[in-house]
């Protein structure tokens, strides 16, 4: 399998280019709510190709993967970091970097990072998904979790430390929701407002010569997750009076996508998706209702649970044997959408972890292999899963681009319906143990279970008491 990325590696724009994102729409969009293919080039960058996924960073990184491995075994095309990653005192050592020597194409986050410097950046406050505050926004700023604790980031800083990072892509500060609960209308209301201000604010401070100066940024203006007729004016204060100055929206709630049609200047803009997706079924339908760019990540949470995503599209027939990519079918005859690398029946497996996958992990090893390192807790199952999964989900999109290549929104659209008809719901959790517990996996809930359990345990038969203990210390909680 090849995939279009790995051979466009530069953007069809080069250095003499003017500095700025462009992005055309390739094919017909009719009420501008439909799957649609795209180009996103940004200079200096490896062009996009869309729809497409973007890679989700912890503290700079992609979970088990290092820069090298990136550009070597991957086909990454953007990743998305978090500021709050980087926020660790009061001056953080990211923002004391020196510039870059080369500033024509050099950026201070891709060299404090590492990371590979033909794969753009996309910067917002808060990590996906992000940890609940203890409290929600105020008129000061938005809370972060940081290595220290939370913290409250206000515009003025947030825009002083992109002014130095100067990622491809900003998002503003957005007033957003801090648990499932919807708010009353008053503080939807406020939330939108909130934010109509923050994004003015941000760019009165990043005004024009800042944002386009070599290396420039594009700027993606948030569409906050509450109804539609509580950010009608925001929207419209976007679409007549900020049009020139953004690049493109990040969306929050796909579900507001019809209700942006409303505002035809939004149909050319790339319109990059925050609602983040829990399994390949919601990626179909956030495509559907014409994203370009998705968070994923959920290939994260599959990799670290020892998981090995197996699907494909257009998805197999209903008469295809199920014994090279899965276990045990569901009841209604669909197939799961990967396979569980800790189960005891891989142990002595030499099949791949994909038949026909030509990643890195299944070209050179085998099923039992990465189950040794799992249940060994080697970093280097992890590293392979990362791989391979990263690789299944690029094949992914190159298969929704094909079906829109040849023949549109209708294709994609059926080969939807297949999808669902054949795949389960839900990703397969996974038996094995985890890695050790990383910054990305803190929840601040009440009273919640550790990430992993305790490596050792009473060898003179107090563990039993020991549970006792921890479940009447959380009743005493609660």
């Amino acid at each position: 399998m090849s995939h279009p990325e790995q051979d466009e590696a530069t953007s069809d724009m080069d250095m003499g280019a003017p500095q700025k994102l462009l992005f055309k729409v390739l094919s017909a969009v009719g009420d501008g709510c439909a799957a649609r293919l795209g180009k996103l080039a940004l200079p200096g960058r490896r062009a996009i190709d869309t729809p497409n996924f973007t890679a989700v960073t912890s503290r700079g990184v992609i979970p088990h993967l290092t820069p090298d491995i990136v550009s070597k075994y991957t086909f990454l095309t953007s990743a998305y970091m978090a500021l709050e990653d980087f926020i660790e005192k009061k001056d953080p050592p990211i923002l004391k970097t020196p510039p870059p020597k080369n500033h024509s194409s050099s950026r201070t986050l891709h060299n404090f990072t590492a990371f590979p410097s033909d794969i753009p950046t996309i910067v917002a406050a808060r990590r996906l998904p992000p940890v609940v505050a203890p409290t929600g926004s105020t008129a000061k700023g938005i809370p972060i979790f940081t290595s220290r604790g939370f913290d409250t980031l206000g515009v003025a800083r947030y825009a002083s430390a992109v002014e130095i990072l100067r990622p491809d892509i900003v998002i503003p500060l957005a007033d957003l929701l801090q648990a499932d609960n919807i708010p009353v209308s008053k503080r939807q209301l406020r939330m939108a407002e909130r934010t109509e201000d923050w994004v003015d604010e941000f760019l009165g401070l990043m005004d024009a010569e800042t944002r386009t100066r070599s290396p420039s940024m594009s700027v993606f203006a948030p569409v906050l997750a509450v109804e539609y007729p509580i950010q009608w004016a925001y929207l419209k204060h976007l679409e007549e009076d900020l049009m020139d100055q953004l690049a493109g929206l990040a969306v929050y709630d796909i579900n507001i996508l019809p209700e942006l049609t409303n505002y035809k200047s939004f149909g050319p803009l790339p319109k990059m998706s925050l609602d983040l997706p829990k399994s390949p079924h919601d990626i179909l339908r956030q495509i559907s209702l014409g994203v370009d760019l998705i968070m994923a990540p959920f290939v994260n949470n599959a990799s670290d649970a020892g998981v090995a995503l197996t699907f494909t599209l257009p998805a197999p027939p209903e008469t295809e044997t199920l014994s090279s990519t899965a276990t045990t079918p569901a009841a209604d005859g669909a197939q799961p959408l990967g396979i569980d690398l800790g189960s005891a029946e891989h142990k002595t497996s030499l099949a791949p972890l994909q038949d026909g996958c030509t990643c890195h992990a299944c070209q050179q090893h085998h099923r039992a292999y990465i189950h040794h390192l799992l249940n060994a807790k080697e970093m280097l199952g992890w590293n392979l899963l990362q791989v391979h999964n990263h690789h299944v989900l690029a094949g992914f999109f190159e298969s929704i681009r094909a079906a829109l290549t040849r023949g549109g929104s209708e294709e994609v659209e059926t080969a939807r319906l297949r999808f669902a008809a054949a795949y389960e719901e839900e990703m397969p959790a996974g038996t094995g143990e985890r890695p050790r517990a990383r910054g990305y996996h803190f929840k601040s809930g009440a009273a919640q279970e550790k990430y992993n359990s305790a490596g050792w345990k009473d060898l003179e038969g107090g563990e039993e008491q020991q549970q006792q203990q921890q479940q009447q210390q959380q009743a005493e909680g609660q």
